[in-house]
């Protein structure tokens, strides 16, 4: 049989890795794609430099935002769905 086991202090932990996901995080991973796009438009900032971050360097930087957002909505989802099965189950308070 496996061991079951929730503490207040797991879930204080939940609830804190939730706060951050759902607070702080996805918003400064937003407001890094708005300044990013600024920054892609080439009436805004042009030559070599601003050409090399246009076609390379935010293209690969705002695919790696989206994958880190998306992986964090996903830890988010799981942590509450844990949560919600430990302590319905008598695990915790």
């Amino acid at each position: 049989m496996s061991r079951v086991l929730s503490t207040e202090q797991a879930k204080t932990a939940i609830g804190q890795v939730q706060s951050i996901i759902n607070g702080g995080f996805t918003e400064q991973i937003a407001a890094l794609d708005a300044q990013g796009k600024i920054l892609s438009d080439p009436n805004v900032w042009d030559g070599p430099l601003a050409t090399q971050f246009r076609g390379s360097t935010w293209p690969e930087t705002k695919a790696a935002l989206d994958k880190a957002r998306e992986e964090l909505e996903q830890l988010r989802t799981q942590l509450q769905q844990i949560s919600e099965n430990i302590f319905s189950a008598g695990g915790g308070a």
